[in-house]
Formats: C-alpha cells, sequence, structure tokens
C-alpha cells in the first residue's frame, strides 16, 4: 500500500497523484495572466482612413474619389459602387438627386468607414406653355421602332468596359454657342413635360465631333433613330457613359477603342432636331448628369 503524508503536493510525479486520489491544481487559462503578474499588451487596432472626394456635389454632378486604404468594397446609399485597384473610383447625383447621400468602404478587417455628402439643390430652367398641349399622338410608325431603339440604348448603357476615361478631366466634344441647357423643362398646360438630358451645342453640319475622354464605343446607330437621329455612345468606365445625338455622320464602329480628343462623328440635324446642333448627353448608372459640370467652362480646343 503507498502511504501518503499531508497534501498531495508531497507526491513527486503524476502517476502517484493520480494512485493517491489526489488531483493537482487546475493551471490558469492561458489568456488570462497569472495572479500578480503583468498583463500582456495587446495591439490598439489601427486608426481607420479617410476618404478623399473632390468634383461637384450637387444635382447633376460628377465626384471622383479615393476610398481610405484597405478598402474591399464600397456602396453610395446602399448601391455598390465599383473601385479602382488604386482605391479610385467615380459617382454621380441625378438632375433629381435628394438633399444627402452617403458612401460607405468596408476594410479588410471588418470595420466600415462612412462619408455623408449634402447634395446641393439647383435652379432649373422651367417654362410654361399654358396653351401648347404636352405631346401630339405619336404616329404608328413611331409605337413601331421605339421599343427596339430604346431596348438598344439600355443594352449600350449597361456595358462596363476596362476603360480608364472616367479618370481624365473632360473636354468639350464640340464648342460654340450653348443652345440648350440639361435640366430645362417645360410644362404643358400644367403638365409637366420630360426635361432636356443633356446639353445642346448649336454648330453647322459637319462640324466635326471628338471624344471628350478615352473609352469604347457601345452604340453607333446603323440607321437614324426615331428621336436621336444618328446615334453614338461611348462608354468611359465605372459605369459612366457619353451619348452623341443629331450626328450627320458617325465615324467609329462598335468596339473600337476612342482616346480623348479623337474625331468620333460630326454635328447634323437627324431625328427629332429643329437645326443642326450637338445634344450631348451623360449617365453615370441610372443618373443623368450635366457635361457642363464635368467639362467646365467651355473654352476653344
Amino acid at each position: 500500500m503507498i502511504r501518503t503524508h499531508g497534501a498531495c503536493a508531497g507526491a513527486g510525479a503524476a502517476a502517484l497523484l493520480v494512485l493517491a486520489g489526489c488531483v493537482a491544481p487546475a493551471a490558469p487559462p492561458p489568456s488570462e495572466p497569472a495572479r500578480g503578474a503583468t498583463p500582456v499588451a495587446r495591439p490598439a487596432p489601427l486608426p481607420l482612413g479617410r476618404f478623399s472626394v473632390s468634383g461637384v456635389a450637387s444635382q447633376g454632378g460628377l465626384m471622383l474619389g479615393t476610398a481610405p486604404a484597405g478598402s474591399v468594397s464600397l456602396t453610395l446609399d446602399g448601391a455598390a459602387v465599383p473601385l479602382g485597384a488604386d482605391g479610385r473610383f467615380v459617382i454621380a447625383f441625378d438632375r433629381d438627386a435628394g438633399p444627402s447621400a452617403t458612401l460607405v468602404a468596408a476594410v479588410a478587417d471588418g470595420r466600415t468607414v462612412a462619408h455623408p455628402i449634402a447634395v446641393a439643390p439647383r435652379a432649373w430652367r422651367i417654362e410654361r406653355l399654358a396653351t401648347v398641349a404636352k405631346v401630339p399622338v405619336p404616329s404608328a410608325d413611331f409605337q413601331r421602332r421605339r421599343p427596339g431603339e430604346l431596348a438598344q440604348i439600355a443594352a449600350a448603357r449597361g456595358e462596363s468596359a476596362l476603360v480608364e476615361g472616367w479618370r481624365q478631366r473632360f473636354i468639350w466634344p464640340v464648342t460654340g454657342r450653348i443652345s440648350g441647357l440639361f435640366g430645362a423643362q417645360r410644362i404643358y398646360r400644367g403638365e409637366p413635360g420630360s426635361y432636356h438630358s443633356g446639353v445642346d451645342v448649336a454648330r453647322p453640319t459637319g462640324t466635326p465631333v471628338v471624344a471628350p475622354a478615352d473609352g469604347v464605343v457601345v452604340l453607333a446607330a446603323a440607321a437614324p433613330f426615331t428621336l436621336e437621329g444618328n446615334l453614338l455612345i461611348i462608354d468611359h468606365g465605372m459605369g459612366l457613359n457619353s451619348a452623341f445625338l443629331h450626328l450627320s455622320r458617325i465615324d467609329v464602329r462598335v468596339g473600337a477603342r476612342v482616346r480623348q480628343g479623337e474625331p468620333v462623328g460630326a454635328v447634323g440635324a437627324t431625328g427629332r432636331a429643329s437645326g443642326p446642333h450637338l445634344h450631348w448627353a451623360m449617365k453615370w448608372r441610372e443618373a443623368r448628369i450635366d457635361p457642363l459640370l464635368v467639362a467646365g467652362p467651355m473654352t476653344a480646343q
């Protein structure tokens, strides 16, 4: 028989402790420092970075920005926004955008960074025509052709080319007298008509039109559309695109990569136009934006 004397601590080996019916005291959990020991310091989380955003924070405006370092995703009011490899991005605000928007970046460690943006309202030119009806009844030919035209436009604007034109400072595709402003609207006998979705520049037929930034041609109408006439759409990347309406001719094909300043067509009066001019329209995703705010004051090119 094995005898024990005093506390179990007198046993010399774990086997003797077990045979004697003694239980060794439990060691303190590794996550807790022993009594009287100095706690191990844990590194504090790195401070979150900040957004860098510039541009026009207004209805119809466009902004470029850089997300906080380590960002893995970005949203604007809950909708995903693509990020460049360097964290750069583009966003824009519709003509009828509300007074505020919020960017939220998710960083690699699971934390988020929010950046609120105050969207300034604009005073749009409104023309009230008390004695004129809104729109005449569309012709049978228009009703037959229009759905297919709209489908082509939607498909083109749904393209997403790997191009970097969105990063550039845009130039005017043609210079001249501005004959129509973005956002202007007519009210017919109290009933609002569609607002003007681009900016018009009056120039003679045949005046060259150039690409305002690098991009890929996603639509080059094979025949004049009922309203837009000879229509050209260029994708600048990241959901940003330009449309050029009423052209007298189109000089590029679908799939062509164009560089800023490269001729792409010529001013005309095709489609529903009262005279020769270029109608330049821009969209970022579903938001219609003002080309005048994007290109800035017009200077001779």
